[in-house]
């Protein structure tokens, strides 16, 4: 008889589960000094809070937060990404600005629009995100006082200039204060199999910026406009053999399945988003400054007008014409340039401009977004 004892394999499993044992119990750990060292620092961050009430300043504050963005992504060594980094700290500044003031934020509605999201991505969500109907909507809560900031697109980098925004920048008086880069991501949302879709509902916008791989997957199918991305989703949930545009986010909130992702026509599609408000930015040293203005209809006004900012050594960044709603015609000239509203050059560029337009007013100055943003 063979007096080979046999090998103990059942020790393994055991040892593996220790293993993993002792790792989740330093997580847990970490875990617990986490929240701890959070609310000590949402606590020092109220404190500068009473301070900053005490001495009449607002609540939000875009360049320290900025600031603090940065130098969080900065410190990162990995193995986390950066914008997963800096995700984390934009809902701690929120979080711990709520402890200040509850900011009312409005944007075209209803939840998880693109400007829902745009929203997300500046303020955080401990804010009290308020969904309108229209983009004029947005600049009527903010004008009336009623929210503290709105969120409007202004341009794709497909589609150009969102005419509406432009609009209303010429009917109220209100300051864009800040910018919001948003990648846009479009997917066909729906409940039915993407053979049976036979309508397709979504914003003018999202449907031109997939026309061509509409007409590509989808030739039998109508393409229908519709307030928002949000309203294409819920119709696509309602509607036998509907389908929406809209964001993935949407499709979990509205329990839609995804039947195809990135279906945008152009890689790196973008839409760039102003933060209205009641106030111009503060100057960080790295500000664009918008401006409206209208010249005489002559032979070479508008050269004259740009050249102002060619002989203050200005750098215009974005312009668009805008013809204005009266018998005679007309445009509105929209521009950006790099440089606050406060520093020298851009307010002896704007004296002078002033002195050759018919009408010219600045629209807020505001720091650059960020390339994460």
């Amino acid at each position: 008889m063979s007096k080979d004892k046999p090998k103990p394999r059942a020790s393994k499993p055991q040892s593996r589960d220790s293993s993993i044992a002792a790792l989740r119990a330093k997580i847990d750990r970490i875990d617990r000094e986490l929240v701890a060292q959070m609310n000590q620092r949402a606590k020092l961050a109220h404190q500068i809070g009473k301070v900053k009430e005490a001495n009449g300043q607002r609540a939000y504050d875009p360049v320290r937060e900025c600031e603090v963005l940065a130098r969080a992504t900065q410190h990162n060594h990995g193995p986390l990404a950066g914008d997963c980094i800096q995700a984390v700290f934009r809902e701690l500044i929120s979080g711990s600005r709520a402890l200040e003031k509850a900011l009312r934020v409005a944007h075209l509605g209803p939840a998880y629009t693109y400007s829902h999201l745009a929203a997300i991505q500046r303020f955080g969500q401990s804010v009290e995100c308020v969904p309108v109907a229209s983009i004029g909507a947005v600049f009527e809560e903010v004008n009336r006082g009623h929210c503290d900031y709105g969120l409007v697109p202004i341009e794709n980098s497909t589609d150009g200039r969102i005419a509406d925004t432009l609009d209303m920048f010429t009917r109220l008086p209100v300051q864009v204060c800040g910018e919001v880069n948003l990648p846009i991501h479009h997917c066909l949302l729906g409940l039915c199999q993407r053979s049976d879709v036979q309508e397709v509902y979504s914003r003018p916008q999202a449907l031109s910026q997939c026309r061509n791989w509409l007409t590509r997957h989808l030739p039998q199918a109508r393409t229908i406009e519709v307030t928002s991305t949000s309203t294409a989703a819920q119709l696509a949930k309602d509607k036998p053999g509907a389908a929406a545009i809209a964001s993935v986010q949407a499709a979990v909130h509205y329990a839609l399945n995804l039947l195809a992702e990135n279906i945008e026509d152009q890689q790196g599609n973008l839409t760039r988003f102003a933060v209205i408000g009641q106030h111009a930015g503060p100057r960080t040293g790295r500000d664009k400054t918008a401006l409206m203005f209208e010249v005489v209809l002559r032979p070479g006004s508008l050269a004259d007008a740009l050249n102002i900012f060619k002989r203050n050594r200005l750098n215009l960044t974005w312009i668009e014409s805008f013809p204005i709603a009266r018998p005679e015609g007309g445009y509105l000239f929209f521009v950006e340039l790099e440089g606050h509203q406060d520093d020298k050059r851009v307010q002896r560029a704007t004296e002078r401009l002033a002195h050759r337009a018919v009408r010219l007013t600045v629209l807020g100055s505001y720091a650059k977004a960020s390339q994460l943003e």
